[in-house]
């Protein structure tokens, strides 16, 4: 047979186009070749947008979450190009957004695998700060696994640290650490970012930096186009932080200003001043009228030509901790300690020689954000060596006969991969203050207050509740001046009326359950008062209690109560209104607590899982719908599927515990049923919350 080779040639050619145009929809290129005539200026103006977004990216001083801005634009054009994904994720992964990196990386990967060098490197990280923590070391791993000798030689060492810290990270995160974490409310935190957070030794005063737009000189940084940075100042009045302000001068100047420590008395604050001899510490103090002196260097004992980054002095002021990288140390930033006297009516200041405090704290890596507790005995600060999971981690050393303890990591979830640095602790170590980023706080980062709780303690559950009788007497039928008693020198007074939601009737005989969630464990018993559904309680002050109120044909009731801590005797009004049970009943259950963004339940939540269990146990034939609500922060996609994750670990605690799956069913609301006003702090503190509904009796 004769064949006509031009027409041959002219299929191949066909063909091959064919099968190159298949495979450039996996990995596109932003090229007119492979989109149609009519997206044409779509495409041009993509272009357009990865330029801009390559000059914030290539830039001696890359602002990467500006070229995010400009490299999205492009992405809603074609999400198909391996680049585009891999620079996106990589500016993620310098951004306090961290976590959105995967997404990017992963196809940048899909696409294709050789799209740059350092690929499979920058999506362990990003497995790592997403602790999926065992992908992150088999990635690790395959990345090791494809360098060269040479080059395994210069990062070996590095990719073993990553690997290690993952190992480090799984046995933290299965033990974590109990703790409730708040925000510290719109008074003190912004839409800008906020960070460094320093308390005096009562917290009644915050200090902290803020690049807002109210600095002093009002001025921008070039290098990032953010204000300038500033110290700011809280106060706590009656148990509420007031409005944070800016001292302006002499405190702050028309340059950077960091505050990086503050004494115990709130009169000492410690400023760091990066544009100053590579980076210095300088001294301000309050004067008797209240105002700020003028910050003052510190002397060549303390300050160097190269960086000293953060300090703080021991409580009696008779020593100096601060962090220097200069020559000498044990590698890296190294934490010193210099002792210093107070001369004459001006109280100077003289320090002497200053002194490493040694290889049990310091490491060949880096320390930095260090604090000194109230009693000088317990040295906090954060190292990149140890037993780290990521990055810095927050560790503790306590000086016993001179020495210094093996420095224990604080655990998760204080810890994470991320760097965790310039904590501040309180008098009794109970409270920690730091910064940290949450699509549903104010802005950029937030203050956030930690209260640890300690071990957790065993839940008791028991129908006989006899062993807690030396704590509690009834309330008498006839009286109310009788009341609950938990017998402690400082006490809160709990009084109210328990009356039907619609009628508003008085329900009397109504039983009162009240749960110290720290501890696990029911505190009190009681029923309300026959006649007028009255009771009262009284409790111990600075503890976090759980309500459970019952009442027979009545949906049970929950209510969380925070006591602040009280120097006097205070009274709370708490009334209660009950819900019969029917179709269509929600109840909000209050008492259920999830880790900071998580979906992760807190032990704090059983003992009102556990009712709920009952409930659904005493009513066989009960099915409900558990829902979660979040507030309007944060994207609308984000918010729905966090509320449906956090419903979704209820119904699973409930179907751990023998309840059928099929009376159970789950949803997430996200921010489309508020119940408060999204406008205040508090009003978005009650639109986050855990709903059950009947949908069947």
């Amino acid at each position: 047979m004769k064949i006509n080779y031009k027409i041959y040639s002219i299929l191949s050619l066909f063909f091959l186009l064919v099968f190159m145009r298949g495979l450039a929809q996996e990995n596109t290129p932003f090229d007119k070749d492979y989109f149609p005539p009519e997206q044409k200026d779509a495409l041009k103006t993509a272009i357009k947008q990865i330029k801009e977004g390559d000059k914030y990216y290539e830039d001696d001083i890359p602002m990467y979450s500006l070229a995010i801005e400009h490299y999205l634009n492009a992405y809603d054009f074609n999400s198909n190009n391996a680049l585009l994904n891999y620079k996106i994720g990589k500016c993620y992964l310098k951004t306090i957004q961290k976590p959105n990196s995967v997404k990017y990386l992963e196809s940048a990967y899909k696409l294709n695998p050789r799209v740059q060098p350092d690929i499979l490197y920058l999506l362990a990280r990003g497995y790592h700060l997403n602790l999926d923590l065992d992908k992150a070391i088999d990635t690790y791993e395959e990345y090791k696994g494809s360098l060269s000798p040479n080059e395994l030689s210069q990062k070996g060492d590095h990719l073993d640290k990553k690997i290690a810290e993952c190992e480090v990270a799984k046995d933290l995160v299965k033990n974590p650490v109990r703790i409730f974490v708040d925000n510290l409310g719109s008074r003190v935190n912004s839409k800008y970012p906020e960070y460094g957070p320093f308390i005096n030794a009562e917290e009644s005063i915050i200090m902290f930096t803020s690049t807002r737009d109210n600095t002093t000189g009002g001025k921008t940084d070039s290098r990032d186009l953010k204000f300038f940075e500033d110290i700011y100042i809280s106060k706590k009045v009656n148990d509420k932080w007031i409005e944070a302000k800016n001292p302006g001068k002499p405190l702050n100047t028309d340059s950077h200003d960091a505050i990086v420590g503050v004494s115990t008395d709130g009169k000492h604050a410690l400023i760091y001043k990066g544009e100053d001899n590579g980076g210095d510490i300088y001294e301000c103090r309050i004067k008797e009228d209240g105002k700020w002196q003028s910050p003052k260097r510190l002397p060549k004992e303390i300050n160097t030509k190269y960086h000293e980054t953060s300090a703080s002095f021991s409580p009696d002021m008779k020593a100096l901790y601060f962090v220097s990288d200069k020559p000498g140390g044990f590698g890296g930033k190294d934490i010193y300690f210099a002792t210093l006297s107070i001369k004459g009516s001006k109280e100077k200041l003289d320090y002497n020689d200053a002194v490493n405090v040694g290889a049990v704290i310091n490491t060949p890596y880096d320390e930095e954000g260090i604090f000194m507790d109230v009693e000088g005995e317990t040295l906090y600060f954060s190292s990149k060596g140890h037993n780290t999971m990521g990055g810095y981690d927050v560790f503790k050393s306590v000086k016993k006969n001179g020495k210094w303890s093996k420095p224990e990591n604080m655990g998760y979830p204080i810890n994470t991969p991320d760097d965790d640095i310039f904590f501040s602790f309180s008098r009794n170590g109970k409270h920690a203050y730091y910064s940290s980023f949450d699509p549903s706080g104010y802005g950029h980062r937030d203050l956030y207050m930690i209260t640890l709780l300690g071990p957790e303690k065993p839940h008791i559950f028991n129908e006989d509740y006899d062993y807690l009788a030396y704590l509690t007497k009834p309330v008498q039928e006839n009286a109310m001046h009788g009341k609950v008693e938990i017998k402690e020198n400082l006490i809160t007074i709990i009084r109210g009326k328990i009356m039907d939601a619609v009628t508003l009737g008085p329900l009397g005989g109504v039983i009162v359950e009240i749960y110290d969630n720290e501890l696990g464990r029911m505190v009190a018993k009681f029923e309300s008062n026959t006649r007028t559904g009255e009771y009262m309680v009284s409790l111990n002050s600075g503890k976090n209690y759980g309500f459970a109120v019952k009442a027979k044909e009545y949906m049970f009731h929950s209510e969380n109560l925070i006591i602040p801590p009280a120097t006097t005797v205070q009274e709370i009004y708490m009334d209660f209104m009950l819900n019969k049970v029917k179709v269509g009943s929600k109840i909000i259950l209050k008492n259920i607590f999830f880790d900071f963004d998580k979906a992760t339940l807190r032990s704090e939540s059983a003992t009102e899982l556990d009712r709920l269990v009952k409930m659904l146990i005493d009513v066989p034939t009960m099915k409900i719908e558990i829902s979660g609500h979040t507030d309007n922060v944060g994207s609308d996609n984000y918010n729905k599927q966090l509320s449906e994750d956090r419903a979704k670990a209820v119904v699973e605690y409930l179907i751990e515990k023998g309840i059928d799956q099929d009376r159970l069913t789950y949803a997430g609301y996200g921010e489309t049923q508020p119940i408060a006003d999204n406008d205040t702090e508090e009003g978005r503190q009650v639109n986050r919350r855990t709903e059950f509904k009947v949908l069947s009796k």
